[in-house]
């Protein structure tokens, strides 16, 4: 009885979340621009949403930022997991309870103190100061990534290859980065996502003529939804959606990898 009321709970749960995005992701597909009549199956709205050239400039913001500031805070936040590896304890546990506070911070106030950073810098609101808002906000991400596997690595073997000969940057490319790849690569994924994802701080941040995908969708929805925005909507979903599998699925291999490893 407990587990049919724990499945029906959970199925409910999920419903409510997911109807709405199944509804739109159909409705994408609809020929008629009614969203209150189904009338027939057309790739139409996709057409159109490619031949929109303001939508396609936001998805050449969105895509170009979220692949430069993944990239920028990957290198950045392993080389920063690295430096907090090597603490004591009492400043590592400082450091990293300060790396928590910007993932639990809200939205909308890590935007509006960096939109407020930014005018005191006299740093114009653009492409510069949205680039370095994301590379800010994906940077925790990628070292509570990496840390988990900094964490698992046996301490005597950077000492081993250094005994050996190499010297420290070789011993770290060579012996210690491919041990942590998993992880970074995980936290690259990650901040990719959030990237693209991002609505709040990128509101905050960016500047006239430089727009991206979610804040253009804003705008138009003030408007009035457009069937584009379906079309749209659906991509964006089936992209986050395929993103995250990819992170869970390497989280899951590098589980089982530990539990191998341990049990040898």
């Amino acid at each position: 009885m407990k587990k049919s009321i724990y499945r029906l709970y959970t199925f409910l749960v999920y419903f409510f979340l997911y109807a709405p995005i199944i509804v739109l992701i159909v409705y994408s597909f609809n020929e008629s621009s009614s969203r209150g009549k189904w009338g027939g199956f057309s790739l139409k709205w996709y057409a159109e949403l490619f031949d929109n050239p303001t939508i396609m400039t936001s998805l050449k913001n969105t895509l170009l930022i979220a692949l430069l500031s993944a990239v920028i805070a990957t290198i950045i936040g392993t080389l920063a997991a690295i430096g907090i590896h090597k603490l004591k304890p009492f400043t590592k546990n400082f450091v990293m309870d300060i790396t928590y506070l910007p993932v639990l911070n809200p939205d909308i106030v890590t935007g509006i103190s960096l939109m407020l950073l930014f005018v005191f810098l006299s740093i114009p609101l653009g492409f510069v100061s949205l680039l370095l808002s994301h590379i800010t906000f994906n940077i925790p991400y990628v070292i509570l990534n990496v840390m988990p596997k900094l964490k698992q690595l046996n301490p005597n073997t950077y000492e081993a290859a250094l005994d050996l000969g190499a010297s420290p940057i070789y011993a770290y490319s060579k012996v210690i980065l491919p041990e942590i790849a998993p992880g970074i690569l995980t936290g690259f994924l990650f901040a990719l996502t959030l990237s693209i994802d991002d609505f709040v701080v990128s509101f905050f941040t960016t500047g006239p003529g430089v727009s991206t995908l979610s804040i253009t969708i804003y705008s138009m929805t003030r408007k009035g939804i457009k069937p584009e925005i379906n079309a749209l909507s659906a991509l964006m979903f089936i992209t986050v959606l395929i993103l995250l599998f990819i992170v869970n699925y390497r989280s899951e291999n590098s589980k089982k990898e530990n539990i191998d490893e341990q049990n040898i």
